[in-house]
């Protein structure tokens, strides 16, 4: 496979001259706002803000949204992309959720936390936070033993796309009248 670099060029530009995306999908609510101006505030900028350049030179924002907003005087690190309109969607579309697929480690991230200060109460929040909802906690790893084995039994599933949901009710009736173990499920 052959992977291309799309970074064009690393720049320093002041923060209000980043144009937001239109298609931003993502809002940031007081927490996150308060973690983000402690972490600025105790570490700095540590990682580059994503845009693309724009006809008119002008650029626009890819990732990087709440930082630009919240340090619109100050400059800021950028990777300035290559991207077209539509690869600069599709990746405002799935660098956030392509980043939330990671599944934590408790132990390692309780490791981790053990050594990290902060004077931030929002960001001691944001890390508390982050180790309660951590999968398994890691507070109730504190077992040598392995945990029992589960047995999950067979089963042999079809998921069906209805037109309407008169026809999922014919289906669901039709199939249970043979027999068939059925669910109504509606996305």
């Amino acid at each position: 496979m052959h992977i291309r670099d799309r970074i064009k060029e690393f720049r320093r530009v002041r923060a209000s001259s980043l144009r937001p995306h239109p298609r931003n999908w993502r809002t940031h609510p007081p927490v996150q706002r308060d973690a983000l101006r402690g972490v600025l505030a105790e570490i700095g900028y540590a990682g580059a803000l994503i845009v693309r350049e724009l006809p008119d030179g002008s650029l626009e924002l890819i990732d990087g949204h709440l930082r630009a907003e919240t340090t619109p005087e100050q400059e800021v690190p950028v990777l300035v992309l290559d991207l077209d309109e539509r690869e600069a969607a599709k990746l405002l579309a799935v660098l956030d959720p392509l980043a939330d697929m990671a599944q934590p480690d408790g132990q390692a991230l309780a490791d981790l936390l053990a050594q990290v200060e902060t004077e931030n109460d929002a960001v001691r929040a944001m890390l508390d936070n982050l180790l309660a909802n951590a999968d398994p906690p890691a507070a109730l790893e504190e077992t040598d033993s392995d945990p029992p084995e589960v047995a999950i039994p067979e089963a042999f599933q079809v998921v069906v796309e209805c037109r309407d949901e008169q026809a999922q009710q014919e289906l669901y009736e039709r199939l249970a009248a043979d027999g068939y173990k059925c669910k109504l499920i509606t996305l």
